[in-house]
């Protein structure tokens, strides 16, 4: 599992642990969960994305045409 992937993790778990035994009187703990899951699955397939060798690739060379910029 990569770094990114653990501090997600981390992150919900801190997130999951500030909810329980604090009252709502708007969504249920099921709809929070499916939320918190919801949002936890779409970072990672983002990171999947943004990692991946072509998406890669394009960002780096953004990233190098921004650097030789002549200003």
């Amino acid at each position: 599992m990569s770094k990114a992937v653990k501090k997600a993790a981390t992150a919900v778990r801190a997130r999951v642990r500030a909810f329980v035994g604090r009252r709502d009187s708007g969504m249920v703990t099921s709809e929070y969960a499916m939320g918190i899951i919801a949002a936890v699955a779409f970072a990672v397939v983002l990171y999947k994305v943004v990692t991946s060798g072509q998406v890669s690739a394009e960002l780096q060379a953004i990233v190098k045409k921004a650097l030789d910029a002549r200003m």
